[in-house]
């Protein structure tokens, strides 16, 4: 079949058309001119003959296939079992189709060539020219749907045609198998009460069970509507099984529960709050309460009142708007310290390391766990860039000191000393991309994290000691907390409480924002320890070049949705300059959150605030960035000032209207 078929895509004329063109060029060119047009005449003559014979042919060529074809379909006494077509790969022309593709399509063999997109409107070739036999999509001909095979075949012509064969086989029924199966698969899904323990505090019994009853008849009147399956397995949780067809549309409600319960209010007047973890895609019901069970730590570690779904690949987050309430219980800071003073205890060497360009609050807490460590005897040093970072002045006078003299190590320097007894705590982010030194994180492995930041779906894994508390103002609280419960007064130096109020001072613009009742309890014992408010204040002192560069920044800003304030500078500043006029733009009537933009060599870097219902935090992670509702910051790598802005301005708004 292949030989004769190249025998008749063989004849190719257009060298001799140019050979006579040439002749009738030559005669022109000597004067020749009957002559000229003579040739002229004929050479016509014969290109009208030859398009007529390669008709010809290409109808001799169908001809042939479908004798081909039909003697085939005769000796096997039926017809192919497939659907089948004939098609050149470059342009689509369909060649020759069997009897059943035609039933299929409705493709019937005419004197006009069609092809094959206009039979199959959007069907591409592209896979089977890229030396793949199966399509990567579907094909959908009526209320059937079909996969589709192929093969090339080069036709042994002058050019070297290439022609694919398509097979069509109808898997419809396998289909609806499939499709059912992963509709009907389970979601297990564990709903807490965040805030059971807040809700119940100082009732009665009756007042308990009544407010059980009504906790219990939202959740039931929520579930409801998706015929699962709701078990309480304890008095504050909740495990509802329920078939992932359903899943899409709890999506599109934004998990309405969420709000619903919020009208669910103690007589104390505090409204109710949840979190619910899903599992999805498990190879089981363990593995799918697993996720389950990650997505509800998940959910806590990022404030709460909020769902989280877990699959094999990543979370999806939903809610989580609201402002976070302390809900922190002074039992888990003890264990914790007990905890992390045994294992610096038995540790060789500790490390210590925050954030890339660490600012007072990174320093701070560093300081603290250097305390730590020397109520254990234990030699630690921290690691920090010392070019770059937002904390210079504090780090000169820490230097001053003589127990700190060599404290402050590169991230190389550390990776030389570390061996199998060293340990590594990580202070004030909980993301490790966003550490000092990666590769020092990723040569320890016993971690420990102490922070405050809302938890990423990229964080820390895995960790010996976690101390990671969203309703903290600041690191530097925490670890106030924990130097409470592990040092006495006389262990402290005046030098290293006055670095912990100042990692406090500064997340919370001198206790105006993020401040609960446990902050004013450490600021309180640090000043206690020795710490001076007025010394704190000098150092977030700006020059007077710094502060002209601050106002300049905010002269530049825009308003947008009538309270949100966005800077967007074309020129580069410091991070410690945007955080302050993001913090200063605060300070006009009417702004609730604020974004400070600025390039940093092939990067944008961004620093959002709010003291509004605007979450800066879920604004700014779909762009990689995190922190809190109130604090938040990006880097948005190979980008620049324009891009980033567009990228901002729609991610605020995808934040509003959701």
């Amino acid at each position: 079949m292949r030989r004769k078929l190249g025998r008749l895509l063989r004849p190719g004329m257009g060298l001799y058309f140019l050979v006579m063109a040439a002749f009738c060029a030559a005669a022109l060119l000597t004067g020749q001119y009957w002559l000229a047009a003579g040739e002229t005449g004929v050479t016509l003559l014969v290109f009208m003959a030859y398009i007529m014979n390669r008709s010809r042919r290409n109808r001799q060529i169908q001809k042939y296939i479908q004798d081909a074809s039909n003697t085939m379909e005769a000796t096997s006494q039926g017809e192919s079992p497939l659907p089948a077509v004939l098609a050149r790969l470059g342009d689509g022309g369909i060649i020759w189709a069997n009897h059943r593709f035609s039933q299929l399509t409705g493709y019937a063999d005419t004197m006009m060539e069609q092809d094959l997109d206009e039979i199959l409107p959007g069907f591409s070739t592209d896979w089977l020219a890229s030396g793949k036999t199966e399509c990567p999509q579907d094909v959908t001909l009526g209320s059937r749907r079909y996969r589709v095979y192929g093969t090339t075949i080069r036709a042994e012509d002058s050019k070297g045609t290439m022609l694919g064969v398509l097979y069509f086989s109808d898997l419809t029924e396998l289909y609806q198998v499939r499709d059912e199966y992963i509709r009907s698969r389970p979601v297990v899904s564990i709903i807490l009460i965040d805030n059971y323990e807040e809700l119940t505090k100082n009732l009665t019994e009756n007042a308990i069970s009544a407010l059980n009853a009504k906790l219990g008849d939202t959740i039931t009147e929520w579930t409801d509507g998706y015929n699962g399956l709701l078990r309480k397995l304890e008095r504050n949780r909740f495990l509802f099984i329920f078939e992932k067809r359903d899943l899409q549309r709890a999506t599109e409600d934004k998990f309405s529960l969420l709000e619903k319960i919020h009208e669910v209010v103690s007589p104390t007047g505090l409204p109710a709050s949840i979190s619910i973890g899903l599992g999805v895609d498990g190879a089981d019901f363990e593995e799918s309460y697993d996720f389950a069970a990650l997505g509800i730590e998940m959910a806590l570690s990022r404030g709460g009142d909020q769902a989280v779904i877990k699959d094999r690949l990543n979370f999806t987050f939903y809610g989580g708007r609201s402002t976070e309430a302390d809900y922190r219980s002074k039992v888990r800071s003890r264990v914790t310290a007990n905890s992390l003073m045994e294992l610096i205890g038995q540790s060789g060497h500790v490390f210590i390391m925050g954030h890339k360009n660490a600012d007072l609050d990174a320093v701070g807490a560093a300081i603290g766990v250097c305390c730590l460590c020397r109520k254990k005897g234990k030699k630690c040093n921290i690691v920090i860039d010392l070019e770059k970072n937002a904390a210079g002045k504090l780090i000169e006078e820490i230097q001053a000191e003589p127990q700190y003299k060599d404290v402050f190590i590169s991230g190389q320097d550390a990776l030389l000393m570390a061996d199998n007894r060293s340990i590594l705590i990580v202070v004030d982010t909980n993301r490790p991309d966003q550490v000092e030194c990666q590769p020092l994180l990723e040569a320890i492995s016993k971690v420990c994290v102490i922070d405050h930041h809302r938890r990423a779906a990229d964080y820390i894994s895995p960790v010996v000691v976690n101390l990671h508390e969203t309703y903290a103002s600041s690191a530097a609280e925490l670890v106030t907390e924990l130097l409470s419960y592990a040092v006495e007064k006389q262990d402290m130096l005046p030098i290293e409480a006055k670095c912990l109020l100042a990692g406090i001072c500064l997340d919370t613009k001198f206790f105006n924002v993020r401040t609960g009742e446990r902050t004013f309890e450490a600021a309180a014992a640090l000043r206690r320890m020795g710490a001076d408010p007025t010394e704190v204040k000098k150092l977030l002192q700006n020059d007077f070049q710094d502060t002209m560069a601050k106002y300049q920044i905010i002269k530049s800003s825009r308003l947008y949705r009538q309270e949100i304030a966005i800077a967007a500078l074309n020129t580069t500043t410091t991070r410690v300059l945007a955080a302050q006029a993001a913090d200063e733009l605060l300070n006009i009537s009417g702004i609730t959150a604020s974004f400070v933009m600025y390039p940093d060599g092939d990067q944008v870097i961004i620093s959002a605030r709010s003291i509004g219902s605007a979450n800066v935090q879920m604004i700014l992670e779909p762009l990689g960035g995190g922190g809190n509702t109130a604090t938040a910051g990006a880097q948005m790598k190979d980008t620049n000032v324009k891009d980033a802005l567009d990228k901002l301005v729609a991610s605020i708004d995808k934040f509003y209207e959701e």
